[in-house]
């Protein structure tokens, strides 16, 4: 059962660091302009609270995908950039084959069984 409690949780980080890589690959941003992205671009379906945001950003920047650096904004205030590197777009490749082949997998399970199959 500890198995695939954690193959659960892979999939919802490894979906969760798609959204962020990609995001991360339309330009530089922050972490709140990173959830902006996500739920403004799932059309309001999908919102990534700071607690599941913040540790995800910190795992990529460890696994070299992401680089943040200190910048102001445009109303002054102190915020963390990240951006992706050059690892992070080849992990971005990577994990875009990987959601075609999962959603692929699961489409066909739910594609409505015709007669005779």
């Amino acid at each position: 059962m500890k198995k695939r409690y954690q193959n659960r949780i892979e999939l919802l980080q490894g979906t969760l660091d798609l959204l962020i890589l990609q995001t991360l690959q339309w330009g530089p941003q922050h972490g709140y302009g990173i959830s902006r992205a996500i739920r403004l671009h799932s059309g309001e379906v999908l919102e990534v609270e700071t607690g599941s945001l913040y540790p995800a950003l910190h795992r990529l920047e460890r696994e070299g995908w992401i680089k943040s650096e200190w910048k102001v904004s445009e109303n002054k205030q102190r915020v963390k950039q990240y951006r992706l590197t050059a690892s992070g777009k080849k992990q971005l490749v990577s994990a875009r084959s990987r959601w075609a082949q999962l959603s692929g997998a699961i489409a066909g399970i739910l594609k409505p069984i015709t007669a005779g199959e």
